[in-house]
């Protein structure tokens, strides 16, 4: 029976491959919200096993050391040409060495999410300040606030007191049906806070911000995010609508939202065209044995580091 610290370490290993393979399917366009709790789940057993497969090591009990005669013979050759060390002294660092890495880790990961989430409710409090000096209503837009700009704008900040934002030059370009289908779209984040979907992996990003893993991860559930917000606003508006002002929009806007907001076309024309072509040619949604398989698999993913981290060594 392999020890859990070993199945720990195996767990996190494991998730990197199935994050790449799970980056570059395209079955999660047909059920987003089933792909994004895979996403997650990867993402917390990954952190979850790897902090603990590194505590672990450091805390091996000593029947797989010299006691049980498991010294892996790099180990033995280390122990031999040491200065002075002997194996007790040389074990003991190897053990300092992983419980060291393990938490620094877990400090890491904690940190990031803290300063991104803090970072992101900063980045919302000056740009509230901005729109109360520069934004007003406009019957054409209950409920949203509106700023004089001629570029093509439509985003909404998350939080208690949340808001729907879009341009003036948007009002002149979308007709009264586009614009509702971009305001449905908009409550839909609003309404699934799907901002703190999001959070966790722009923490990752910035605790690994030259993982090309990482960022692929982060905007692979940026575009998922939005396609679940096109699903939601579509219960309300037809797709045409939607699929019409995201091109029209996508074409003329000047820039990315402000830090903080979600944005209707946030991202590269290459993910405006995926959404686009998602809502007029929609492919068939995931079976329920489908579903059932990602969401059972969702579960063990999570389950499993938790479960291995309560067994004994």
């Amino acid at each position: 029976m392999f020890p859990p610290v070993l199945l720990l370490a195996a767990v996190a290993v494991g998730t990197i491959p199935g994050a790449a393979a799970l980056a570059s399917a395209r079955w999660p366009y047909r059920s987003p919200a089933a792909a994004i709790l895979l996403w997650q789940a990867l993402g917390l057993s990954w952190g979850l096993a790897a902090v603990g497969a590194l505590a672990g090591l450091g805390a091996v009990p000593a029947k797989w050391g010299v006691a049980g005669g498991a010294l892996p013979g790099a180990v033995h050759a280390l122990r031999d040409t040491a200065l002075g060390f002997g194996t007790a002294a040389l074990i003991a660092v190897v053990r300092l060495v992983f419980l060291m890495a393990g938490a620094a880790l877990l400090v890491l990961l904690c940190w990031v999410l803290l300063a991104a989430s803090a970072a992101v409710l900063m980045a919302r409090r000056r740009h509230r300040m901005l729109l109360s000096l520069l934004a007003h209503g406009d019957p054409k837009v209950p409920g949203a606030l509106v700023v004089d700009s001629p570029a093509a704008a439509a985003y909404c900040l998350p939080g208690l007191r949340s808001q729907i934002v879009v341009s003036a030059g948007t009002l002149d370009l979308l007709d009264a049906a586009e614009l509702a289908a971009v305001l449905a779209h908009e409550r839909a984040h609003l309404r699934a806070r799907h901002d703190l979907v999001l959070l966790p992996f722009s923490a990752l990003s910035r605790a690994f911000p030259r993982s090309r893993l990482v960022r692929q991860a982060h905007r692979t559930v940026a575009l998922l995010v939005e396609m679940l917000a096109d699903d939601r606003a579509l219960r309300h508006r037809p797709a045409r609508e939607l699929a019409t002002a995201l091109l029209r929009v996508g074409v003329s806007a000047a820039g990315q939202a402000p830090s903080g907001a979600l944005a209707a076309v946030p991202g590269p024309d290459g993910e405006t065209a995926a959404r686009v072509a998602r809502l007029l040619a929609p492919a068939p949604r995931l079976p329920v044995p489908a579903l059932a398989l990602v969401c059972g698999a969702s579960a063990v993913l999570a389950a499993a580091p938790v479960a291995l981290l309560l067994l004994p060594l």
